[in-house]
């Protein structure tokens, strides 16, 4: 199973429009982030994880001319603000696209694109299957995918990420619960999100983050959604753990099992 990290930035991106600071400003093209999204393939097919803003500049520039699904983690405009340009692949692939969302979401993706569920749409709509992301494993071309709940900001307002075999991916939580936890136990590399240095309300910090990724010892550790305040690359990465890196855009990796 292969791993592209299409964009690991937080919803303004990196650079932040109109910012000057030396992380916008930085050189190192580690530093340049688009919006959280993941690329996940095996032999039988292709998963997107959330469909944000950039997801057109995403697809041609890893020229991904197929996919088999879209999971939503949650409904915020940076992870489903792209979902219009699926009209591409209707017409490559002469079918519509499957989108797993949960059913709250779902509702919100019908609001901001409901242009595409009317009872007779206009020819060129984003043509969309849109199926029931619930707590329970699913599979989607053979692949195994269990959901895992993360508080956001709330109590009322949750993500999911999702474990792939032995791959788990996290993103835009600052609170895992002690059963959601259980199904990330053992996975042999882990995402999670790290906003920046300092806590925040809806995100975890990187304090946060590597305290998680020391409980859960996985093999190798990545961190995402990392905003401009974080710092730069390369001066992050040398207070990380040997088994913990910051991701960057295009970073590709293999997971076995």
């Amino acid at each position: 199973m292969k791993i592209t990290f299409l964009g690991t930035g937080t919803s303004q991106g990196v650079p932040v429009i109109g910012c000057h600071c030396r992380v916008c400003t930085s050189k190192d093209k580690r530093d340049r982030r688009l919006r959280s999204s993941i690329l996940v393939e095996w032999e039988q097919g292709k998963i997107v994880v959330d469909c944000g803003p950039d997801f057109r500049q995403q697809m041609l520039k890893h020229k991904v001319n197929s996919i088999d699904a879209i999971l939503v983690t949650h409904a915020h405009k940076d992870h489903i603000g792209g979902l219009d340009d699926v009209r591409a692949y209707n017409y490559i692939l002469k079918r519509p696209v499957d989108v797993y969302a949960e059913p709250k979401v779902q509702e919100i993706i019908k609001v901001e694109y409901s242009y595409a569920f009317e009872k007779e749409p206009y020819p060129g709509v984003p043509e969309i299957v849109l199926h029931n992301l619930l707590n329970r494993p699913f599979t989607v071309c053979g692949l195994n995918v269990v959901p895992v709940r993360a508080t956001h900001f709330s109590d009322r307002n949750f993500v999911f990420g999702f474990r792939f075999n032995d791959f788990t991916y996290i993103t835009d939580a600052v609170r895992i619960s002690s059963a959601e936890k259980e199904k990330i136990k053992g996975s042999k590399v882990i995402v999670l999100n790290a906003l920046r240095k300092e806590k925040h309300y809806s995100h975890f910090n990187l304090e946060e983050a590597l305290a998680l990724m020391e409980e859960f010892q996985p093999e190798q550790g990545y961190l995402t959604h990392i905003s401009h305040q974080m710092g730069r690359y390369s001066e992050v990465s040398k207070l990380l753990p040997s088994n913990v890196a910051l991701a960057c855009d295009g970073l590709t990796f293999d997971v076995n099992g």
